[in-house]
C-alpha cells in the first residue's frame, strides 16, 4: 500500500471510530503547524494500525482505553470512549476496562478514568 492508499484508508477508518464531525473538526483546524502530525496519524495510527486484521476494533478499543486511562491521557480518553461506543462496546464494557486499569495500572489512574469516562458518557452519542 503506498502513502495515499494508507492515508484513504486510515482516513476511513478514523472516521468510522471517532466519527464525522471530530475528524472534520480535525481538519479544518489543521494548518501548516500541524499538518504533518494530521497526515501521520491518519497514515500510521489509523491507516497502519487501526486497519490491521489481527484485532477487531471492539479489541483496539479496549486496548486504547486500558492505556489512555494508565497514561492519564484524559482527553484522548474522552474521545476513545465515545469512539468504543461507536465501535460496539457497551459503557458496562467500558467499566469492565477501567476495572482492569485499577488492578494493573492502579486505583488511582481508574478513579480518574472514571470521571472522565463517566463525562464522556453523558454527551450526545454523535459528539467526538
Amino acid at each position: 500500500m503506498n502513502d495515499r492508499e494508507r492515508h484513504d484508508a486510515g482516513m476511513t477508518v478514523r472516521r468510522k471510530v471517532l466519527g464525522d464531525a471530530h475528524v472534520d473538526r480535525a481538519i479544518a483546524g489543521t494548518d501548516a503547524f500541524t499538518a504533518d502530525f494530521q497526515d501521520f496519524i491518519t497514515r500510521y495510527a489509523w491507516g497502519e494500525v487501526w486497519t490491521r486484521p489481527g484485532l477487531d476494533r471492539r479489541v483496539r478499543s479496549c486496548v486504547t482505553l486500558a492505556v489512555l486511562a494508565a497514561l492519564h491521557h484524559d482527553e484522548e480518553l474522552a474521545l476513545h470512549v465515545r469512539a468504543a461506543l461507536r465501535n460496539g462496546l457497551s459503557p458496562q464494557e467500558v467499566a469492565e476496562v477501567l476495572l482492569q486499569v485499577g488492578v494493573y495500572a492502579g486505583v488511582p489512574a481508574a478513579n480518574r478514568a472514571f470521571r472522565v469516562a463517566r463525562e464522556a458518557l453523558r454527551q450526545e452519542p454523535g459528539e467526538a
